[in-house]
């Protein structure tokens, strides 16, 4: 409920402070006075576009602020989604400055225009002229529907099965266009996999093939200075094992007269044992190291074929070439899988596209449940408001395939006369027979749904007397469940408020000014007749006025 609103350097207001109450109210005023400038300050705290044109005066900011108690809303979730801190009486602040930039505030704490949006759609429906154009809209027309049914658990479960619809069709979209891509990897793939697993390639063997590679190339000096060697170490009369077996029985006869002579022989029978091993490995290199030439030409092909596989893949051994291979094989493998992902994500779509026409069928049920009482309802309402012959039907027909709020098309037809068959009501209805079927849809909407603050911005164009009358009674019944404001200047629609104020132009020699009253019972008097008679309204005029008013005095 709006409990407070402010207003600051706006437009012709400079300052601006009314208290509101629940129940009925409405703002009256001379046409020009004001009412519209009100109605505008209030749409910045809706989260409207700001223009500093609005600004009074340069010297100061333009502030609007209104308290609302959202205690009845359970709006706890708003608050937490955003780290807001919540209070049931809830404090919305716009500042426009002179230099353009604007602000907004949601309890004193900086927010963004959408999250000003965002609550306040959830706190105030300010229902205008204009906005009689939503009755020919065809969502407004659905949620009106839906919003009488009840249809949010419904609604809910088809959603959340749509959202998952939709992602699956998004998948296999992409999948089938992917197709011909996909495929053309795969033979990429296998080529260079085919290429890589016929190398037979062996972690280490490059190592091994390179060593033997370069024993092969310096075989010749290998072989002469082996050869050498061998001959230094087992000539029978100079060779180093010889002398040192002389030297070792020369030592050994020593042991009895020199006491390191023993220690002497090991020494040399050790060197002696070490140099006949080396020999013997050397005998064994010698006879290995001749090869045929078939060998190094194989050994050089293996190698050119390694290093042009490396350097076709970037790579600089044979551990990363057989990574690469494994990747290639493991995207094969993948891809293999391509067709049976795909019959996968047919059949999954398959099953969740049967339970969303199930839910579909659901929601569409309980919607038309609720077609003959509103029906009923309406053409009721249309005789109460003065046409008794108005006829308004709900057409229901089925959308090609599933859309985010279901399978179904609602369209509202009406017609004014019975000589005429109900059409659409854009294509049908007045200004003024818009005006009453907007009233009678926010009333039933009201009888089902607890729906914020409702302001209607002079939506009483076009009708007087009796219809009138009976608009605020319907205003009247509505404010009994919620706050009603109505900008009215009808005094059949003003006289029912249990709260009247009142606009008025407040000039000096110096400026005007827009100001707002609260008016007393004898004020009210007052105001509603010289709405009937003009000023200096007559005494049957004022009792006329008395009349309407009865016990909202």
């Amino acid at each position: 409920m709006l409990k407070n609103l402010k207003i600051e350097n706006y437009a012709l207001i400079e300052h601006l402070d009314i208290d509101f109450t629940d129940g009925l109210s409405v703002i009256t005023g001379e046409t020009g006075a004001g009412k519209s400038i009100i109605i505008g300050a209030l749409s910045l705290v809706l989260g409207h576009r700001a223009d500093t044109k609005i600004i009074l005066s340069d010297s100061g900011k333009c502030v609007v602020e209104a308290v609302f108690d959202i205690s009845a809303y359970n709006l706890q979730h708003f608050f937490d989604q955003w780290e807001l801190d919540y209070s049931d009486e809830c404090i919305v602040r716009r500042e426009v400055l002179p230099s353009g930039k604007s602000r907004a505030f949601i309890n004193d704490t900086p927010v963004n225009l959408q999250q000003i949006k965002e609550l306040i759609s959830l706190l105030v429906d300010i229902h205008s002229q204009h906005e009689n154009l939503l009755l020919s809209n065809a969502d407004f027309q659905l949620n009106v529907v839906d919003t009488v049914a009840d249809t949010s658990v419904e609604l809910n479960q088809y959603r959340a099965i749509f959202d998952n619809y939709q992602t699956l069709r998004r998948q296999l979209k992409t999948l089938q266009s992917d197709a011909e891509k996909i495929i053309a990897e795969r033979d990429y793939a296998l080529f260079q996999f085919n290429q890589l697993k016929e190398a037979k390639l062996v972690d280490g063997e490059q190592d091994t093939l390179e060593e033997e590679l370069k024993v092969m190339n310096h075989s010749q000096d290998i072989t002469e200075s082996l050869s050498t060697v061998s001959q230094i170490f087992d000539n029978d009369e100079i060779g180093v094992v010889s002398q040192l077996k002389t030297a070792a029985n020369n030592i050994h006869r020593l042991s009895e007269y020199l006491g390191r002579a023993d220690e002497f022989y090991e020494r040399i029978d050790s060197a002696m044992i070490d140099i006949k091993d080396i020999a013997v490995e050397i005998d064994n290199i010698l006879s290995n190291t001749e090869f045929s030439i078939e060998r190094k030409n194989f050994v050089e092909d293996r190698l050119n074929m390694i290093y042009s596989l490396q350097q076709k893949h970037k790579v600089a051994t044979v551990g990363e070439l057989l990574d690469i291979q494994s990747n290639f094989e493991q995207k094969i493998n993948l891809i293999d899988n391509f067709d049976e992902e795909i019959a996968r994500l047919q059949r999954e779509t398959a099953d969740v596209e049967s339970r969303l026409s199930e839910a579909a069928k659901r929601l569409t049920t309980k919607r038309m449940s609720v077609r003959k009482p509103v029906v009923e309802h309406v053409e009721r309402m249309l005789n109460d408001l003065g046409m008794p012959n108005g006829r308004f039907e709900i057409v229901f027909s089925a959308l090609d395939g599933f859309a985010p709020s279901g399978a179904d098309k609602i369209e509202f037809l009406f017609s004014a006369n019975k000589n005429r068959p109900p059409l659409p009501i854009s294509e049908i209805a007045s200004g003024g027979e818009m005006s009453r079927l907007m009233l009678i849809v926010k009333s039933l909407i009201s009888t089902t749904k607890a729906l914020p603050t409702i302001i209607f911005d002079e939506i009483d164009t076009g009708i007087s007397g009796e219809i009138a009358k009976k608009m605020g009674e319907i205003m009247e019944q509505m404010a009994e469940n919620m706050q009603v404001i109505a900008i009215s200047h009808l005094p059949q629609i003003a006289s029912k408020g249990r709260t009247h104020y009142k606009v008025f132009k407040d000039e000096t020699k110096d400026k005007t000014q827009t100001n707002i009253i609260q008016l007393s019972a004898n004020e009210r008097i007052m105001e509603i007749a010289e709405m009937m008679a003009g000023k200096n309204p007559s005494r049957s005029a004022l009792d006329s006025a008395a009349e309407m008013l009865g016990s909202r005095l």
